[in-house]
């Protein structure tokens, strides 16, 4: 399949009709599970500045996850920021910079290590793990976990819940979607968007392996790019109540402003666009202004 041109991107995918009811189902389970917090501290983790716990909560399924928690020393309640759960297999400790002004959350999904008993996530082979069906679809799942570490957070009391920042790829906006008190959002690198016209354009990991995928099943790809239309964040932006940051490619990548445009458009508020420079300081410096604007956090 070749690829779209970027001036006339539209993408092919539409809303699935039980789209509303199949969420409100994932929810609906999710909130019958109390988190059954366990917060403990984690002085190998923790600064002269801010206190880390190893943070415990439960998901649908029931599963059970790990996460790094770090709060300011200090008077709150504090903003907070939150990295929705990266493709990635391990988990960082929250960023240093992030720490001295706000609660930081970093959530280990399942299948991620931490989060990995009893299900070990393969990398590559998460991303198409289930995707014959939404009902199977790992992502389902994923989602949820999500979902629950944005519910801690409003729990909190030293957590100032008009100030919750989620960052990530789509599961930042997704939770967004299901959670709407979440303030801000950064998305970057969506794993969902366009799938059924993005990822046959690239042979980029980890896209490449839903194209790997179809390649081995073809008679499943109607099936893989259903499923994956329940994760687009195109068909759950309408619900978006926050501001939200979407870092995108320069002319000829994969993610470029054109092809970002019909996402900016659904989004009630639209989005700001930042095109990535390819120095790693220059964006993640606009970024973290961009986040200090949006919390109140910037310095006089």
């Amino acid at each position: 399949m070749t690829s779209p041109a970027p001036e006339t991107f539209t993408p092919s995918a539409r809303p699935p009709a039980d789209l509303d009811a199949y969420w409100q189902a994932a929810l609906d389970e999710l909130e019958a599970l109390p988190p059954a917090a366990e917060v403990d501290p984690l002085p190998l983790r923790s600064t002269d500045f801010a206190d880390c716990y190893a943070l415990k909560l439960t998901s649908i399924g029931p599963y059970r996850l790990f996460a790094y928690y770090s709060v300011p020393r200090g008077d709150g309640p504090f903003p907070a920021i939150y990295h929705a759960p990266a493709y990635a297999s391990v988990v960082a400790v929250p960023p240093y910079e992030e720490r001295r002004r706000h609660v930081v959350l970093s959530l280990c999904a399942r299948g991620q290590r931490l989060s990995d008993r009893p299900f070990a996530a393969s990398y590559p082979g998460l991303l198409t793990h289930g995707i014959e069906s939404p009902a199977s679809y790992i992502y389902r799942g994923i989602v949820c976990d999500a979902v629950r570490g944005v519910d801690f957070l409003l729990s909190r009391p030293e957590v100032d819940a008009r100030r919750i920042a989620a960052v990530g790829n789509d599961l930042a906006l997704l939770v967004a979607a299901l959670r709407p008190r979440v303030a801000a959002v950064v998305m970057a690198n969506p794993l969902f968007y366009a799938a059924a016209d993005l990822a046959p354009a690239t042979s980029t990991y980890p896209w490449e392996e839903i194209n790997d995928y179809v390649r081995l099943s073809p008679d499943r790809a109607a099936a893989v790019f259903g499923t994956l239309a329940y994760f687009d964040p195109l068909h759950l932006a309408p619900r978006v109540r926050s501001a939200v940051y979407l870092p995108h490619d320069r002319p000829g990548g994969l993610f470029t402003a054109e092809r970002l445009a019909p996402l900016v458009a659904a989004l009630p508020d639209g989005a700001t666009l930042y095109e990535l420079t390819g120095y790693g300081y220059t964006d993640r410096c606009a970024q973290e202004a961009w986040l200090a604007d949006q919390l109140g956090t910037r310095a006089g």
